[in-house]
């Protein structure tokens, strides 16, 4: 019994698509599924695990490659991103170390402080829309290097959810020793990010790491105000 495709329309006499590939049945979701679908996020040789070593080791020519190469071997950077933020927050819960992002509770409670509890409690989506900032400003910096914002988003993804892993790691020391050492991981995150995008564009220019800081460092303040004034414009148009 020949079955057409339910994407093509082409009639299949055998197991697959001879134009798409699609499977003329798709097998049962069962326990097998759902162990083969996280053993393909966690295996070192192509998925999370072997995300985070390669852009530890080598960010900019990881993603060089992902971007112009090869994109089947990395975590995709949308989700590596809200997987690392995910990671965070149920860490947080567990060790409940303090984010040290912004300190508002002394602040009377308006729109301002409720979008900043939205960015604290949602940092998988706040991080990708913090990267738009970066990226944009980034952009405009390595304009000669003629990748598109949509490249450099990317290149963000990746970066800022090592970011997050890196807080991740000094959360839990903090909550097991009780030592405040959050702040060391600002520090550190910052560093790697900035010389992860360095990396990326040229790691032999030394120009490249300050303008990779400036982007950073501008994108984020951008972003801050604009979450401030967006708050704030709120607030003017209710009252």
């Amino acid at each position: 019994m020949m079955n057409s495709c339910k994407d093509c329309n082409l009639v299949m006499e055998g197991n697959f698509c001879p134009n798409c590939g699609k499977p003329n049945e798709l097998k049962r979701i069962n326990k097998e599924y759902i162990l083969n679908e996280i053993k393909s996020v966690l295996n070192f040789d192509k998925g999370f695990f072997y995300s985070i070593r390669e852009l530890l080791v080598r960010p900019g020519k990881t993603i060089r490659k992902f971007i112009l190469e090869d994109r089947n071997r990395l975590v995709k950077p949308i989700v590596f991103i809200i997987i690392c933020s995910l990671i965070y927050t149920i860490l947080q819960q567990v060790f409940q170390f303090e984010d040290g992002y912004v300190n508002y509770n002394n602040l009377e409670k308006n729109t301002v402080t409720v979008i900043i509890d939205w960015v604290q409690n949602n940092y998988g989506y706040a991080n990708i829309i913090m990267g738009i900032f970066i990226a944009f400003w980034t952009k405009i910096l390595f304009r000669k290097y003629h990748y598109n914002f949509y490249e450099i988003l990317i290149l963000l993804c990746f970066v800022m959810g090592m970011g997050m892993l890196i807080y991740s790691i000094f959360g839990v020391l903090e909550g097991l020793t009780s030592l405040k050492i959050l702040h060391i991981a600002g520090i550190i995150g910052f560093i790697y990010i900035t010389w992860a995008i360095a990396q990326f564009f040229d790691k032999r220019k030394k120009m490249n790491y300050l303008k990779a800081c400036l982007g950073y460092l501008v994108g984020m303040t951008t972003f801050t105000v604009s979450v401030v004034g967006l708050g704030l414009f709120i607030d003017f148009i209710a009252n």
